[in-house]
């Protein structure tokens, strides 16, 4: 009791921090508090909406937020549309194209803001606040996200398809792509619990429920009456990343993985007799640890490599370059 007593008191001490002004290198938390007042307050509101009519959308909003910063920063780059003969983006690398979600969110937050505040708000701040709210709007923690970001008016396909780990990834893998984005092991497996949202389709777990010996088989066998042992139609069948409490942003996504039910193979290696095991222990016996942890983690990465000053641009629309 008196331990998770502390760390209860260790997470209320963080968020007063974090509620404060703050500067996180050349970004910072009232960063439109003048010239765009309201904008919290837009984004909440369409975010809201969205996640009422799906809440799978509040984690989508996470993960375009993860794919976003982990190609060329967080810079937008995913949002931009092909240009037939002339510009390619990232969103038919093979990590995103099917896969991702959330870009009619983010548009429509777009056109609400410039509404208010034309040619103020960039659409990489869009998507760093989109994914606060969807995470608090699933029963997660909040935070003041770090703004000032520029968008890009360049995307790498081939960034999006080598940098992006894989739902295959082993646990040093996973350490190894982190780390090259200034992201340590806790910030991964801190981050890897925002799989307590979302699904995942048949072809990105199919390896695991057949060929996988650290997973439980009563678990493994309930999977494959949704997902065939070879590519074909069920390729696209979803089945939950938390199958505990799958709609819900809690810690029990890690109590999975000592039960052996991590969805995703690089979802059990966090816990599978490597250096993250304790950890994941930790998180799975305290929600407020892996709260404050995670709040440290998505500020860490919104800050991977940000545009501003001279560089980038505000798009004015958020699928396309100036």
């Amino acid at each position: 009791m008196a331990s998770s007593t502390t760390g209860h008191c260790i997470f209320l001490a963080l968020l007063l921090l974090l509620a404060s002004t703050a500067c996180y290198g050349q970004l910072s938390t009232s960063f439109y508090s003048t010239s765009c007042p309201a904008l919290e307050s837009t984004v909440r509101s369409v975010v809201s909406s969205a996640v009422a009519s799906n809440r799978r959308m509040g984690a989508s909003l996470v993960r375009l937020f993860f794919h976003d910063c982990f190609v060329q920063g967080c810079d937008a780059s995913i949002l931009l549309d092909d240009v037939p003969g002339s510009f390619v983006g990232e969103k038919t690398a093979g990590p995103n194209a099917n896969s991702v979600l959330g870009y009619d969110v983010i548009n429509s937050i777009k056109t609400a803001v410039e509404a208010n505040c034309p040619g103020v708000v960039s659409c990489a701040d869009i998507v760093a606040l989109a994914a606060r709210d969807g995470t608090v709007l699933l029963g997660g923690p909040s935070w003041n996200v770090p703004l000032g970001r520029h968008d890009s008016t360049t995307a790498s396909l081939s960034q999006a398809n080598s940098d992006l780990p894989s739902p295959a990834s082993s646990l040093s893998t996973l350490i190894a792509k982190f780390g090259n984005k200034g992201l340590s092991p806790t910030d991964m497996t801190a981050l890897s619990g925002a799989h307590s949202v979302g699904f995942a389709q048949c072809r990105n777990y199919r390896n695991r429920i057949y060929n996988d010996a650290d997973i439980n088989q009563q678990f493994a066998k309930l999977l494959r009456t949704n997902c065939s042992a070879t590519q074909g139609a069920s390729d696209t069948n979803l089945a939950p990343l938390d199958v505990a409490t799958q709609l819900s942003f809690d810690n029990a996504y890690y109590g999975n993985l000592l039960k052996k039910k991590g969805l995703l193979h690089s979802d059990q290696e966090l816990f599978n007799g490597g250096s993250q095991d304790a950890l994941v222990q930790n998180y799975s016996s305290n929600a407020n640890f892996f709260f404050a942890d995670f709040v440290t983690a998505m500020i860490k990465m919104g800050n991977i490599n940000p545009l501003n000053g001279t560089a980038g641009q505000i798009r004015a629309k958020c699928s396309v370059v100036n």
